[in-house]
Order: structure tokens, then sequence, then C-alpha cells
């Protein structure tokens, strides 16, 4: 397909060394973002080690405004392009992301999410984002059954390296699955069948960096940790979008 040519270069330098700190993860307003340089923005310092390490150009995408942001996604260009239906807009990819969770846990997140808008059933307005047939969450359900690469990468990270999945949505209950009683693939594609139709929800694949333990790293600690997590859910991402388009 035309994207699969589509010359990629390495991104450009950072203009000094990175600059990321770990007071910029504020527990009380969010990831900050306002009032700082290029080389301080974990925006920035993730996606140029991101397209560095892959080869491929990614879209960052965020939940917030203003100086502290919530979440935030960084999407490949290129899955997003090659999408027939759907390449005006993010929420039909598979994408890295990284929030800051504020209850009595509080952590730094960061993993992989794919999303599933509410489901089209009769007329509606035009302009509404309703799920596609070209969505990864299509490949995502495909792929929750025995003896797919998504059953191993997922039996790998939930029970032995400490990730858990994560399946919620806006009006139904959130499912979490973790340890060697994860439940299979069977009960996270279940989790997934409940989510109503009209309802936005999500899968979520993710490690948990606690308050206590970020506040002993730096920034540049916290970055790599950040990435580190980004390789692992590598494989997974891959068997989810138009094509593998990451390095494994």
């Amino acid at each position: 397909m035309a994207t699969s040519r589509r010359k990629v270069f390495s991104a450009p330098p950072l203009p000094v060394v990175p600059a990321f700190k770990r007071e910029f993860l504020d527990f009380e307003r969010g990831i900050r973002m306002g009032n700082l340089e290029p080389h301080e923005r974990i925006t920035q310092i993730i996606k140029y080690h991101l397209v560095e390490r892959h080869g491929q150009d990614f879209i960052i995408d965020k939940w917030g405004r203003g100086v502290y942001w919530q979440w935030i996604c960084w999407i490949v260009r290129a899955n997003r392009e090659a999408k027939p239906l759907s390449s005006g807009y993010s929420f039909g990819c598979a994408k890295f992301f990284i929030s800051l969770e504020r209850d009595d846990e509080r952590a730094l997140t960061a993993g992989l999410q794919i999303e599933r808008a509410r489901v089209r059933r009769g007329r509606g307005p035009v302009d509404d984002v309703c799920v596609a047939d070209d969505w990864d969450y299509h490949r995502l359900l495909k792929g929750l059954r025995k003896g797919t690469p998504l059953e191993a990468e997922l039996r790998r990270l939930l029970t032995v390296e400490g990730f858990t999945a994560h399946v919620g949505g806006t009006h139904s209950g959130e499912s979490t699955f973790r340890g060697r009683r994860w439940g299979g693939v069977a009960a996270i594609r279940r989790a997934c069948r409940t989510i109503p139709d009209d309802a936005w929800g999500w899968f979520q694949l993710y490690y948990r960096i606690p308050e206590k333990e970020l506040d002993a790293m730096s920034g540049s600690e916290i970055v790599a940790a950040i990435l580190a997590i980004f390789d692992e859910v590598t494989g997974a991402m891959n068997v989810v979008m138009q094509q593998p388009y990451l390095k494994p």
C-alpha cells in the first residue's frame, strides 16, 4: 500500500540534552506541558526516541488543556494513514500512552491503549465518531483467542512481567486482569463484549510505576522506564495494527 513506500527520515535531534524532571509529574494537577522548552517536554523526548527506535513517524495526541495534561499518547502515523475509512482521526489506532493515576494508589501508568467508539445503529448525526471496520479494535478482538500471537504476548506480560490488562467503558463497569489467575484471553474478550453499543470503550495493557518509586528516580530514569515499557508492549501493538510497523 502507499504508506509502506513512504520514506521516513530520522528524528531531528533535540536542540540540547533532554531535561525532563520528576517534578513535571504532578499528582495534584497532571503532567506539566506548558511553560517548558521542547527539550523539557516528555512528548518531544519520547517521540524522538520512538522515531529513532522504529524508523516511523509518530503523532502526539492528548487529553487535557493548558499547562497540565492528564493523558498523552503516541500513534504510528503510517498506521493511521493506512486506514481507508478512518485516516482522518486517531481514535481507531492503537497507541502508546502514559497517564497519571491520581487515586489512592497514585502511579504513572504507561503501555498500550486501543479504543472503540459507539456502534452506529440506524440514523444518527453524520458527524458522530462511530467505530468503523478498519479500527484496530477489531483485530484486538480477533487476537483474543487461544493460540494467537496476542495471547502469547498477554500471557507473558500479565503472568511474568507484572503488567495489567484493563477493559472499561463510559457506561459500563471496569475489569482488570493480572497475575497467574488472569483468566485467559476469553475473559478479556467477554469483558470487551460487555461494552454497550451506545458507549465508548477501551482496552489498556499497562505497567504502573508507583509515586514512591518515581520519587527515587531522575527524569532521565523515568523516560528510560517509559521507553522500556513501550518496548515490552510492542509485540502486542504490532499484531493489532494494519501492519507490524514497529521493530520487535
